[in-house]
């Protein structure tokens, strides 16, 4: 089995575009009850008014409505349509091969429940972060606003293209880096400590999701 479904009872219906991401600013002149949504383009926008409920179908039109004008302008670019109800997370790699052989004299010879024990703390590591991914609310979100709405399955997230630079951030930026700034921008939310479980499970969960891909550190 190379891939685990999870009903995790969460929508995802939003597209994806490869390395688009949404950002926000503060309410323009011409509407100061709302507040306006870029995406990462710098040219793409939607307002929200201020008194929107803050739920999953207001995230996920904000995301919808941008990602239909990038694509009216954009009609050759891909984009990923996440499934309804449910999504999957990659296996962590099979180590039933290392069973027997020896760790060196400190850890003794590889056993059955090691091998066990490595796949399922990493896999529910993933799976947290998958859970996090998903959910506004756990990412803070003051619009309702979700990861998975523009990467649905962690899609167009590159983890493996990291370190490189990143022109929203001036610098060099390591994959955490990255997911803070969009915490703050896209999400609405408060960017995490870079060590916290929350922000390991992030990386966790999108580094499994590119699970066989090459690292090709600093491509753009």
């Amino acid at each position: 089995m190379t891939k685990r479904q999870l009903l995790l009872g969460l929508a995802a219906s939003s597209i994806a575009a490869a390395g688009l991401a949404l950002g926000t600013v503060a309410a323009d002149d011409a509407d100061p009850t709302g507040l306006v949504v870029k995406l990462c383009d710098g040219k793409t926008e939607t307002t929200v008014p201020a008194d929107a409920p803050k739920t999953r179908e207001g995230g996920e039109k904000i995301a919808n409505d941008l990602m239909a004008q990038w694509r009216r302008e954009h009609p050759d670019a891909e984009w990923i349509v996440a499934e309804r109800e449910k999504h999957t997370i990659k296996d962590p790699a099979d180590n039933k091969a290392l069973i027997g052989r020896t760790q060196g004299q400190t850890y003794g010879q590889i056993t059955d429940r090691d091998v066990l024990t490595w796949q399922r703390e990493t896999l529910a590591m993933a799976v947290h972060g998958s859970t996090v991914f998903h959910s506004a609310d756990a990412l803070g979100s003051t619009i309702a606003v979700s990861c998975d709405m523009c990467h649905p399955d962690a899609a167009n997230t590159h983890p493996e293209t990291y370190p490189k630079f990143q022109p929203q951030l001036g610098r060099v930026a390591l994959l955490r880096d990255m997911i803070n700034w969009c915490i703050e921008h896209p999400v609405r939310g408060t960017k995490l400590e870079p060590d916290s479980e929350q922000m390991r499970a992030l990386e966790a969960y999108i580094l499994a999701q590119r699970k066989g891909v090459a690292l090709e550190y600093g491509k753009r």
